[in-house]
């Protein structure tokens, strides 16, 4: 997403549609620009204030849908631009809105690692 000489700024996890991968294919290195989806999964290192600030750069620089992954808590927090953030449970289903259309996972599944 952005970059300086000593800082890159890259999700977890992102998508980018086919309709934006440029002819020559995809880049070998980091994607240049935004990627569609992005995703974030806390760890036991991260400082919340550091990823909220990310989900923010993320929404500015053109991220379509942020998924905020937090496998301690077993919540997913959906970020949007423009819109408040929607706090999934276990019991709920992330969906790809109108960025994955027609893509749903179950998070009871998604968290089922130690279980």
């Amino acid at each position: 997403l952005a970059s300086s000489p000593d800082t890159v700024r890259a999700p977890d996890v992102s998508f980018v549609s086919r309709g934006r991968i440029p002819t020559g294919g995809i880049p070998k290195a980091y994607w240049p620009g935004a990627p569609d989806l992005a995703v974030e999964v806390l760890s036991p290192t991260d400082v919340r204030s550091e990823i909220d600030e990310k989900i923010d750069e993320y929404l500015h620089s053109g991220v379509r849908l942020v998924w905020f992954v937090n496998p301690f808590e077993r919540r997913v927090t959906v970020h949007r631009p423009g819109k408040e953030p929607l706090v999934l449970e276990e019991h709920d289903s992330v969906d790809g809105r109108d960025v994955l259309p027609g893509f749903s996972y179950p998070l009871a599944r998604l968290f089922a690692f130690d279980r």
